[in-house]
């Protein structure tokens, strides 16, 4: 099978330890000015990327123009990736039971709590795994909720040519403002569609955009507003739009990032190594916003990360 290279990758970050450099973590940046044009960007930003979790704000759009009715900590559950906490399992549930299912008809995987003080909990009291859990369960009991509203098959709702999948993709080329390149399957079992950097940032930035009461403007208001619902307890997501007031964040697995401001500037991160231990990606992303003009003071701590050495701070990583 013929491989595609991969992109041309940058330098973005580099980890110093005791004054010595250990490593460097490469990949791409763009940052939108309010009108829309690139005004930052360093490597590949027109190439195809999987945007994965980051692209729940689509997804979320979809189940709206389908007639779900998302609103509040609804809809910013739809579109987050939660830590699997009560008032998580609680909100999807609900979602669920106002369109007459229950967690039997999800078709994500069963999981346990990703949050430390919810995963605690759960081992603490013997729980069992559960669809519930998975960190994007909100996002299917959404779909599922869509597709009762449509009148439309709930066994096969992940399948990539079910009319709901369809819609989702109507929806992120229609923000995004590009074709999907290449259609995958994501960690919880729904399609995943691959676009550019460019187009994930202009995506979000369009929904932000959009007349005041829109269906597309709704998703990030909903996002910023209850940002505990899209991430949880100890998650940067829910740290930065919390610290920074209408700021919207979402993470992506793989080393995905996507930020904006109320004015539009938006930025998209794509850290090629899949940033596991989440070191690289928010204080690239703060760079760029801070390189766009704005003014990222309430957050400006995120310009670096700590790197440990016998429980003390002996090194960073920061921007290159």
């Amino acid at each position: 099978m013929t491989q595609t290279p991969l992109p041309g990758y940058v330098p973005l970050a580099e980890v110093v330890r005791s004054g010595m450099r250990e490593g460097v973590h490469y990949g791409a940046v763009v940052g939108l000015s309010p009108e829309g044009e690139i005004s930052y960007a360093r490597g590949p930003v027109h190439d195809p990327m999987f945007p994965r979790s980051s692209a729940k704000p689509f997804q979320a759009l979809a189940m709206l123009r389908a007639g779900a009715r998302l609103e509040g900590t609804s809809l910013a559950i739809s579109a987050g990736s939660h830590n699997g906490e009560d008032f998580h399992l609680a909100e999807a549930e609900r979602i669920l039971a106002d369109a007459g299912l229950s967690a039997d008809d999800l078709r994500c995987p069963a999981d346990v709590p990703g949050g430390r003080a919810a995963r605690a909990a759960f081992l603490a009291e013997g729980r069992s795994a559960s669809p519930l859990y998975m960190n994007c369960s909100g996002k299917h009991a959404g779909m599922l909720a869509a597709c009762v509203a449509r009148g439309w098959s709930t066994e096969d709702y992940l399948d990539p040519e079910h009319p709901f999948q369809l819609l989702v993709r109507e929806a992120t080329e229609d923000m995004c403002g590009e074709r999907i390149a290449h259609t995958a399957v994501d960690g919880c079992g729904a399609p995943q569609l691959a676009v550019s950097l460019v187009g994930l940032a202009r995506g979000l930035q369009s929904m932000r955009l959009s007349p005041e009461g829109s269906q597309e403007r709704s998703v990030p208001e909903a996002m910023s507003a209850h940002p505990e619902y899209v991430a949880g307890t100890d998650r940067i997501d829910t740290e930065l739009m919390r610290r920074m007031p209408g700021l919207v964040s979402k993470i992506g697995a793989d080393g995905v990032l996507v930020l904006s401001a109320p004015d539009g500037r938006t930025v998209a991160v794509k850290i090629s190594d899949g940033d596991a231990e989440l070191r690289a990606r928010t204080l690239v992303g703060v760079t760029a916003l801070e390189a766009l003009g704005l003014d990222i003071s309430p957050i400006a701590d995120r310009l670096t990360t700590d790197i440990l050495g016998g429980g003390a701070v002996v090194g960073e990583v920061r921007s290159l």
